[in-house]
């Protein structure tokens, strides 16, 4: 990877992170026309990431939700499904799953699945929403959500936001629980990953993943806010169409690429 390609990915990352779009997903593409290779530090770079971002919302967020114990204790609930899901099938994913053919077929089938339920679920008012409230039984109701996301390209943020919808959140309600839900899982799939790497980082490489996690932190800390109004705005259909045009695109030029 060049400097440029760290910061374009990160930059990607930033954007995409907690939007219903796959941000590993995008990732992975841009990787694939980036020519960067399929190598063993690009994966890892693209989860390590992930934490620039995540701490975007640590800090936009602590104030109304990280020192109220109750919402950690519903956190961690709805962390223990996908955590116990991506170490049994850790090697499987990272082997077989990030794939850019694959992808591009989860963004299609999942933007799909977004425009049907943006019709047919029912809107709730987001005054009524109380994330601390919440019961440990629709919390890990939307941890077995999250599970879905360890195919790159459904979408960890996408999962999660249509498991709280389903079980009676607001749009708002799921997704500000899906951004705090993404710091203990990405906390945790980062951590393991830097176990697993097979192999020592180089000066270069702890270098880039620095720069990366910079871009990742100060371009996610622009975009949540915005993206929480155009959820409330215009739902999910148009993160829906985007997926679907983005997938379609990459299955039918993707030999030329």
């Amino acid at each position: 990877m060049s400097l440029i390609d760290v910061i374009l990915t990160a930059i990607v990352e930033g954007i995409t992170e907690f939007l219903p779009i796959s941000s590993t997903g995008h990732m992975i593409l841009l990787n694939h026309l980036l020519g960067d290779g399929d190598d063993y530090f690009s994966r890892t770079f693209i989860v390590f990431i992930q934490l620039g971002a995540i701490l975007a919302i640590v800090l936009l967020y602590a104030r109304r939700f990280l020192f109220n114990i109750g919402v950690y204790f519903r956190l961690f609930v709805a962390f223990i499904p996908s955590a116990v899901v991506g170490a049994l099938l850790y090697d499987f994913i990272k082997t077989h799953l990030f794939n850019p053919m694959v992808v591009a077929w989860a963004l299609i089938i999942g933007g799909v699945i977004l425009i049907i339920l943006d019709k047919r679920l029912p809107q709730r008012d987001p005054e009524a929403d109380e994330l601390s409230d919440m019961t440990y039984r629709r919390a890990f109701f939307i941890g077995l959500f999250q599970c879905l996301s360890v195919i790159p390209g459904v979408s960890r943020a996408a999962a999660t936001m249509i498991g709280g919808m389903t079980n009676g959140l607001s749009k708002k309600g799921a997704a500000e629980f899906s951004f705090l839900l993404a710091i203990p899982t990405m906390a945790a799939a980062t951590g393991y990953d830097l176990l697993k790497f097979e192999g020592h980082l180089t000066f270069l490489q702890w270098e880039y993943l620095g720069i990366g996690f910079v871009v990742a932190f100060l371009t996610a800390l622009l975009v949540v806010k915005w993206f929480v109004h155009l959820l409330d705005k215009h739902g999910f259909s148009i993160f829906g169409y985007y997926r679907i045009v983005v997938g379609v695109i990459f299955i039918l030029f993707a030999k030329n690429w």
